[in-house]
């Protein structure tokens, strides 16, 4: 391998030597050190790109140098804070680049507003190429970028938690985060997300890992409670309930930024900056099925359905037949 080509084995070092002191189960003040990166995991269209873009503009605001980095291959987690614009992802512009015979500038692929710095890693076209892959490259190519010089008091890392293997799993797998904050809603499939999540947690610390889960914020909260709920089983803290408000969900559609102290909705994306700000990463206790089931009621979930087996002849259907027996039958003596 060429000295220009990162070393995808040092890369991770590096990150580790970053984020790799544990701070579970330690006091929040000491998680406020260094810089916090933390990585964002929720359902696909649970609410995440609108939490972070308010999150880290609410951030800023307080004085906090922030850098966000989509890490879906939607590249969608900028749209909001941008005003609806696509921001040139890191893999597209790279592409780009190399076929020029041109090298990636900062300004090609970070962008600004209202002291947020962001970017999107972007991803291969639909049916070219692994999502998980993607991110891995996307993540060599900061390296190029010095992403180990930056000066950032939060880096915040927004993934798809529908997918936690290869590159969507990395913060977790190999220590590139301190913490992994979750987003949910009431519904039963956010949160079979949000378990998943804390079991990959879980997994990767009993092999030795450092990373531990923040909370959880409740999005489009109704109130239901499921979602308090599996916080309180897993045995994570609630980091805000966001409501579910029809003002809310036209300033989201509007490409509206409401986490500042001139909106009405800002002291709630304050109290949220200080809550991911001091919050320590901790170790969940993840559900099973019927655990995550259980939190709901059987009559909305068919959670009280009985598995009946099926049988050699169901299989069959039309083709089924007596079958001759092989047993063995001996006259009575």
């Amino acid at each position: 391998m060429k000295d220009d080509v990162p070393n995808l084995k040092d890369f991770d070092q590096r990150l580790r030597d970053e984020a790799g002191e544990d701070l579970a189960d330690v006091i929040p003040t000491e998680a406020t050190k260094k810089t916090q990166i933390i990585a964002i995991y929720g359902k696909g269209g649970i609410g995440k790109s609108f939490t972070l873009a308010n999150l880290s503009h609410m951030m800023a605001e307080q004085g906090k140098r922030v850098l966000l980095i989509g890490c879906d291959p939607k590249s969608d987690t900028t749209s909001l804070l941008f005003g609806g614009k696509a921001c040139p992802t890191i893999i597209e512009t790279s592409t780009r680049k190399k076929l020029a015979g041109e090298e990636v500038a900062i300004g090609d692929v970070c962008f600004k507003r209202g002291g947020v710095f962001a970017m999107e890693l972007g991803g291969p076209e639909v049916g070219r190429g692994c999502g998980g892959r993607g991110i891995i490259h996307g993540f060599e190519l900061l390296e190029k970028l010095g992403f180990h010089d930056w000066d950032f008091d939060y880096v915040l890392l927004d993934f798809l938690g529908d997918v936690v293997c290869g590159g969507f799993g990395l913060p977790i797998a190999r220590d590139m985060a301190q913490k992994v904050i979750l987003v949910a809603s009431n519904d039963l499939q956010s949160l079979y997300v949000a378990n998943n999540v804390c079991s990959a947690v879980e997994y990767f610390r009993k092999l030795g890992g450092n990373v531990g889960v923040a909370g959880l914020v409740v999005n489009k909260d109704d109130l239901s409670g499921e979602a308090q709920a599996f916080a309180k089983a897993v045995d994570i803290p609630i980091l805000a309930a966001i409501p579910q408000d029809d003002d809310l969900r036209k300033k989201s559609a509007n490409y509206q930024i409401v986490g500042t102290a001139k909106s009405p909705w800002g002291s709630l994306f304050a109290e949220l900056a200080d809550a991911v700000s001091l919050a320590p990463p901790v170790r969940p206790t993840p559900l099973d099925q019927d655990g995550l089931l259980g939190l709901f009621d059987a009559k909305d979930t068919g959670g009280d359905y009985q598995l009946v087996p099926a049988t050699d002849a169901d299989m069959r259907g039309k083709h089924a037949k007596p079958k001759a027996s092989l047993e063995v039958v001996y006259d009575d003596a």
